[in-house]
């Protein structure tokens, strides 16, 4: 990355790195694990845990697409392009090897998840490859709109036989967090996150990192941010309103106006559908337009995290399971249950966990505690330069 950085992509950065941490904890502590988007069992403050979170990958997806715009600056095609491919693999070695851990604490790695981390790896890998083709920035554009907006024609298309296949789960479709791809014996591979359809986000903001260019106009820049943004947000109330195109996953009227509104909103992220897409992405720009002559504390605190999202990622995720592995004993578990039988995942037995009030206070733990390291961090990688540091 280069020295000077762009402070509202560290501000947007940052909020979404703080809100996603929500998610994570829930996810790790809360009792019983109530579906969010179950309409049957959620209540409006369990979807909005699980709603405003929806904004954390699309957008750290697009703004890692601007990021990889912004550091080729300094990079000939080549140069840019080896890193971008060198970079997207380590990322994959690292969501294999670090995240999945993580997430399981399985030293055994029956689960090994394909999320976010991943997303962004191969889509680094094939954003490398196009530019090492010599595709410009506007070509680059032009296949991450036709991604983001035909994927869902999959849906329709009803691809069969092949929709079952690694190869089609890994790249198109998923499998949820319901299915898996079987390694054999007892290991097996979650695709949450299919490539393709993230790759057409991160393309389009590699396209968009050119508006950020040294000398470029910055009150046009805002304006195509802000009108890209509400024409996004527009595409989604008008294509979700009547149920068209964009989501396999249609709303409907609900025994209450709470579960009716649920129900709108209550779009499809894995695989990610356009709606999902346009919905999120749309505010993200709109937040994007308006930060850029933001100068206050919160701004501040905000920069220190997204200055270092990486950092902050592999962190806040141990820092999680530590904190769940000291509950797991304060509330009396033992030794004994720290393996549920049929699980990948260490200490979680099914009766074990917290209120999603206590979801919350966790979470303003976590990101407390990171707050110091990410300052020092941050700091450490201004006032160095070595080659590593551009991999973290």
């Amino acid at each position: 990355m280069p020295k000077h950085r762009v402070a509202s992509i560290d501000i947007l950065r940052g909020l979404v790195m703080l809100i996603m941490a929500i998610d994570h904890v829930r996810d790790a502590l809360h009792k019983g694990h109530p579906s969010p988007t179950d309409l049957d069992v959620t209540t409006p403050f369990l979807f909005f845990t699980r709603f405003i979170t929806h904004f954390c990958a699309p957008t750290f997806v697009f703004l890692s697409g601007i990021s990889a715009c912004l550091s080729g600056a300094k990079r000939t095609k080549s140069q840019q392009a080896l890193f971008l491919v060198k970079r997207g693999v380590w990322l994959l070695l690292i969501e294999v090897l670090v995240i999945s851990f993580a997430i399981t604490l399985n030293p055994f790695y029956h689960l090994i998840i394909f999320q976010v981390i991943w997303a962004i790896g191969g889509s680094m890998i094939l954003l490398g490859l196009l530019i090492r083709l010599k595709a410009s920035p506007a070509v680059i554009g032009i296949i991450g709109v036709i991604i983001f907006i035909g994927h869902n024609l999959f849906d329709i298309i009803q691809p069969g036989a092949i929709a079952r296949t690694a190869v089609w789960q890994l790249l198109v479709s998923g499998n949820g967090w319901d299915g898996v791809i079987a390694l054999g014996g007892s290991h097996f591979i979650n695709v949450p996150y299919p490539l393709l359809p993230w790759t057409g986000v991160m393309l389009m903001g590699y396209a968009v990192g050119s508006i950020y260019a040294p000398g470029s106009d910055a009150l046009r820049r805002r304006r195509l941010l802000l009108y890209s943004g509400m024409a996004l947000l527009a595409f989604f109330f008008i294509f979700r309103g009547f149920n068209m195109y964009g989501d396999p996953a249609p709303w409907s009227v609900q025994k209450t106006t709470a579960l009716t509104v649920i129900s709108f909103f209550n779009v499809t992220k894995y695989p990610c559908s356009l709606l999902y897409l346009c919905m999120t992405l749309g505010v993200a720009l709109v937040v994007l337009s308006r930060t850029e002559q933001v100068k206050n504390r919160f701004a501040s605190i905000l920069t220190v995290y997204g200055s270092v999202p990486f950092f902050y990622y592999i962190c806040h995720w141990y820092l999680i399971q530590a904190i769940t592995i000291c509950i797991f004993f304060a509330m009396g578990y033992t030794g004994h249950q720290i393996i549920t039988p049929q699980s990948p995942f260490l200490f979680a037995p099914p009766d074990f966990g917290i209120s999603l009030a206590g979801v919350y206070v966790v979470w303003l733990v976590v990101i407390t505690l990171l707050y110091r390291p990410c300052k020092w961090f941050s700091h450490y990688k201004k006032a160095h330069g070595q080659w590593w540091l551009s991999y973290i």
